[in-house]
């Protein structure tokens, strides 16, 4: 059987259709990966590279244990206090999601009574004395605050600092068998609470 001319064509054309395809591909492929400064294409941007990477602090007291969970915004050469964190409004004490206390044991934050279990930690900072919040209310993108979820407000005690930090940083230091600080450090600002075992 003889083919038409315009069947031949075709045949010849489509592989090559194919290999410039593929071929394109590569190049655009290649092409958004150097606008994107090599960053994986599945978005699994590694977490020391992200602007506010994930951090946690760690203690054990009375043979329970106490974490938070909380992202660590940079300063990048930022005014911090006062301006990116404004006095008088309650901060997420962070970045993204909500800043995450889980403890196994019950405790207290100064004279507030926390019992075991997972809560939300706020602060409320300003020129003088800053607050720390303990909220019920858990899961939630940090920017959303419900105060009637407030399990309670503590002052916080204040230390000076020789030097700015430039990564916000949450740590328990100070710490024995029973109770410890919690501090909360970021440009030159040092904030924290007393954490005891009731």
């Amino acid at each position: 059987m003889r083919l038409h001319p315009s069947h031949t064509r075709i045949s010849f054309f489509r592989p090559l259709a194919a290999l410039a395809s593929v071929a394109l591909l590569a190049i655009a492929s290649t092409a958004l990966t150097a606008q994107m400064g090599g960053m994986p294409m599945g978005g699994g941007q590694p977490p020391a590279a992200m602007p506010s990477p994930p951090a946690t602090a760690n203690v054990t007291l009375a043979g329970g244990s106490i974490t938070i969970k909380y992202n660590s915004p940079q300063m990048r050469g930022r005014k911090i206090m006062g301006a990116l964190v404004p006095y008088g409004k309650v901060w997420r004490t962070g970045a993204n999601p909500a800043t995450t206390l889980i403890t196994t044991v019950p405790l207290k934050f100064g004279t507030l009574l926390v019992p075991a279990g997972t809560h939300t930690l706020y602060t409320l900072p300003s020129a003088d004395v800053w607050q720390l919040i303990i909220n019920n209310q858990t899961g939630q993108w940090g920017l959303t605050y419900n105060q009637s979820m407030d399990l309670g407000r503590i002052p916080m005690l204040a230390k000076p600092m020789a030097a700015p930090q430039e990564g916000m940083s949450l740590s328990f230091e100070n710490s024995t068998a029973t109770s410890t600080e919690l501090h909360m450090r970021w440009e030159t600002t040092d904030r924290y609470v007393i954490v005891t075992v009731p």
